[in-house]
């Protein structure tokens, strides 16, 4: 039953009962409050009677419910046993339609070989289970002689540590004297090895220092004459033809100047009238600061005595800062880029690097150029390598490149080495070469750099320029040299006296050490002894460790036995299984087969049972059904007229509450009252008497109204609840729309 519309239908009575006490009210005369008690009681008896007949049809329902759902469970699992007999009585009707004495002795010939099959297969374990018995033998053998071999080793390792523990013990008894007698001969003799190998490096350093003013020496005697005699003078035709080429670099022009040249022929004259001198020839390091001077003062004197030959008044100039630039230029963009210039023949090398010099163009701020010629790798006098070059070599190096450049450059280089020599304000067509100063550096290959730095204030390149007197340059050379020379025997005589006083040092602490030895001969004897027992107990501990090592991997290697048997035992009895439950089905099938009738007819009976047990429970669910359907029609009925009871107290409530809160004077003054009672959208309209007059007629007609409680209930009592209409008529309504919504 629909829940909503039964409380909408429980108010509607509720309200109808309502308006027949009030028409009966018009006609009773006011009731006592003995009387509104008493009625009071009468409705709420009823409301609990009701109550009760709910909640029994409540349960009754619940019970019918729990049925339903019983019946509805067992038609569900009759209906499964239904499709299940189904499905077996199937299989048992193809089964029959196999059954034939042909299959039944294929399955039966299967079965046969089946079985031998088997018991291969049972007599295969029981082999391995005899291997993996044996296996597990040697492992607990093994095991044993593993744990024999292990406590051996800790009885071992205990003595070592009881040896060790006597020699420390041994070795403390030795004196604290002794002990830092010898700790004071250690260190003297330590002082006395630094002593003397400071001697020795001072000495080396002198007996180069000394080298250097030797070579110094000779460079100052031979450097003028080599700078004075090194000169290279140009013929008037050649400069002649070099003019006209520069202005107007025509084919023609170039041709001249080729035949003016005489090419390499020329260069070989040139290089010829090098002067070789034998006081030239020291080792020496290309980037010594003092060398890499005279290097850079004999190219700019050579480059400015051609300039002035030509007609130019501008000179080059040479600086230590331009010098700096030129090693650190080559080292960042040739050295460590590993760019070779010419390669190992002269024509198959790399060439310039023109990204490295536009980055330190960029980088200090100016214009560059450079040179560059095949340095110590000549093709007149051979290569000299860096470690080994003298004086000699790098100058001659320089004298040849820049002849080299004047007569030897044409071709595909146009000339390019001459015109970076005499072009004036330029450099190859690039403006910004007012103030040039030259820097020389070699790479690891042995190629000479000719960097051409344009000086300004900004990037300080003309900075602690060198004065282009070679004499002067050579001097300080030699100036320098012997100053080195006077600091290295000042060192050596340093390093001499400190040796004395360490020998001194080293001979008393050997005296303090004979002497407390003679008096501790004792404790050194036990010292000895317990090393002896050291030495004794580490062999044993030796010998124990590799015996445990040895009875360790025997135990490992047992086991990998055990359990590569376990292994194949497992795999036995998996094929053993495999076989018998192939032999199980091929029997059952036989079994089938030989039975097909039997099968069939057990099949088919529990099918029709089957279907049976589906009527039955089929059955049973409807009659649950049509028992929930009535105990569901009387718990609708008993929630009614439960509702029709609630209506009815709340009313006798509302009008005792009415008259026991009313006075005399209230009642005697009261006229007659009109109240509206709205339900389902329609208003009734009902006069109820006063008080005063239901007074006068107290008594009078004491008749009955109709009953709507218990069969004792008095007819006053609907009077009074007729009387009590008037306040209730508002507070009805809202109760009404409280239970409809």
């Amino acid at each position: 039953m629909n829940k909503k519309k039964m409380i909408r239908l429980t108010a509607l009575v509720g309200v109808a009962t309502a308006t027949g006490v009030v028409a009966e009210a018009n006609q009773a005369h006011a009731a006592t409050t003995t009387t509104t008690e008493t009625t009071n009681q009468t409705t709420n008896a009823s409301v609990e009677s009701t109550q009760a007949a709910v909640d029994a049809a409540q349960s009754t329902f619940d019970t019918a419910q729990t049925s339903v759902d019983s019946a509805q469970a067992n038609v569900t699992s009759a209906s499964n046993n239904v499709t299940s007999a189904s499905a077996t009585l199937s299989s048992a009707i193809a089964n029959k339609e196999a059954a034939t004495s042909e299959n039944i002795a294929s399955a039966t010939s299967a079965v046969s070989s089946q079985a031998v099959v088997v018991a291969s297969a049972s007599q295969a374990v029981s082999e391995q289970a005899g291997v993996v018995s044996a296996a597990a033998s040697v492992q607990a053998s093994a095991q044993a002689e593993a744990t024999s071999a292990s406590a051996s080793l800790s009885s071992s390792s205990a003595n070592v540590a009881s040896a060790t523990s006597a020699l420390s013990a041994a070795e403390a008894a030795l004196t604290s004297d002794q002990s830092t007698a010898a700790n004071n001969l250690s260190a003297a003799e330590s002082a006395a090895s630094s002593a003397s190998a400071a001697v020795s490096s001072d000495q080396a350093a002198v007996d180069n220092a000394q080298a250097a003013v030797a070579s110094a020496q000779a460079i100052v005697d031979a450097v003028a004459e080599v700078q004075s005699s090194d000169v290279i003078n140009m013929s008037v035709a050649y400069i002649t033809a070099l003019k006209n080429y520069l202005a107007n670099p025509s084919s023609a022009n170039a041709a001249a100047l080729q035949e003016v040249a005489k090419g390499a022929d020329y260069v070989k004259e040139l290089q010829q009238k090098f002067k070789s001198d034998a006081s030239l020839d020291v080792v020496v390091d290309p980037s010594d600061p003092t060398v890499q001077e005279a290097l850079s003062v004999y190219a700019v004197n050579l480059i400015n005595h051609l300039r002035n030959q030509y007609g130019l008044t501008t000179a080059f100039g040479a600086s230590a800062n331009a010098n700096v630039a030129a090693i650190d230029f080559v080292k960042k963009y040739y050295d460590d880029e590993d760019w070779n210039i010419f390669g190992t023949t002269g024509s198959d090398g790399q060439g310039h690097n023109k990204n490295g010099l536009d980055a330190y163009a960029d980088q200090l701020n100016t214009s560059i150029a450079e040179d560059a010629g095949s340095g110590l790798t000549t093709w007149v006098n051979g290569k000299a390598t860096m470690a080994t070059t003298t004086l000699h070599n790098l100058l001659y190096a320089v004298y040849s490149d820049i002849a080299t450049m004047l007569f030897d450059d044409g071709g595909t280089n146009n000339w390019s080495h001459a015109q970076s020599i005499f072009e004036d304000g330029t450099i190859l067509g690039t403006d910004g070469f007012n103030n040039v100063y030259l820097g020389v550096a070699f790479d690891k290959y042995g190629y000479a750099h000719y960097e051409l730095y344009n000086a300004t204030e900004g990037n300080h390149l003309g900075n602690n320029a060198y004065s282009l007197d070679v004499q002067t340059a050579a001097q300080a050379l030699l100036t320098n040299a012997q100053a080195s020379l006077a600091s290295a025997k000042a060192s050596l005589q340093r390093m001499t006296t400190n040796l004395m006083v360490a020998k001194a040092a080293v001979v008393a602490a050997q005296n303090q050490l004979a002497a407390l030895e003679n008096s501790s001969a004792n404790d050194l004897v036990a010292v000895t002894k317990a090393r002896t027992q050291l030495v004794s107990a580490e062999t044993s501990y030796q010998t124990a460790l590799a015996t445990y090592k040895q009875k360790e991997e025997a135990l490992k290697k047992a086991g990998d036995n055990l359990a590569a048997a376990q292994a194949s035992l497992e795999a036995a009895q998996a094929t053993l299984a495999t076989a018998k439950a192939k032999l199980a089905e091929l029997e059952e099938t036989v079994a089938n087969l030989t039975n097909a009738d039997q099968l069939l007819a057990a099949a088919q009976a529990a099918y029709e049972q089957a279907v049976a047990n589906l009527t039955t429970a089929t059955g049973n669910l409807g009659a649950a059904q049509v028992d929930l359907a009535k105990a569901e029609s009387q718990l609708a009925l008993a929630e009614d007229t439960a509702e029709q009871a609630k209506v009815r107290a709340a009313i006798a409530a509302q009008v005792d509450q009415q008259l026991n809160g009313s006075t005399a004077n209230d009642r005697q003054s009261a006229g007659q009252d009109a109240t509206s009672l709205k339900t389902n959208g329609r208003a009734l309209t009902a006069t109820v008497a006063t008080a005063s007059a239901a007074k006068q007629k107290q008594g009078a007609n004491q008749g009955r109204l109709p009953q709507t409680g218990n069969d004792d209930q008095e007819a006053s009592t609907m009077a009074l609840v007729g009387l009590g209409m008037l306040g209730l008529t508002t507070g009805l309504y809202g109760y009404k729309k409280k239970i409809t919504e």
